[in-house]
């Protein structure tokens, strides 16, 4: 867990730097976009939109879901710019860690005064 907790420090101050030029109250996408190239720009290995399988009784199934960044192959990103996290917002994110067999993500809404409020973590504790 020391290297997902790095790389999530790491995250947070990508997070921080964009949420300081872009501000509040754009869409998600945006968000996404800068926050990827903020941490491609870092040196760190990202992924975005990566596919995430559905295996389902043995049997792979094509639903379509998507992760929104994957930060090093070890750290999940859920990207939101909503009023406020609710719980869904959470359990969605503990879903993607359970099928994808990460240990930590991160739940960033960016439609916050102040970024950090915004951050939350998730940890898988089925493994």
């Amino acid at each position: 867990m020391e290297i997902e907790n790095e790389l999530a420090t790491q995250v947070i101050g990508a997070c921080i730097a964009v949420h300081r030029t872009l501000g509040p109250g754009l869409l998600e996408s945006a968000y996404k976009e800068c926050l990827f190239y903020e941490l491609f720009k870092r040196g760190l290995f990202v992924e975005k939109e990566k596919p995430l399988p559905l295996v389902y009784e043995g049997i792979r199934m094509d639903c379509g879901y998507r992760l929104d960044i994957v930060v090093e192959n070890k750290l999940i990103l859920e990207i939101k710019a909503v009023e406020a996290l609710s719980d869904v917002h959470m359990a969605q994110l503990l879903t993607y860690l359970k099928i994808s067999g990460c240990k930590l993500g991160l739940l960033i809404n960016f439609n916050v005064l102040m970024v950090k409020d915004g951050i939350r973590r998730v940890i898988n504790t089925q493994l």
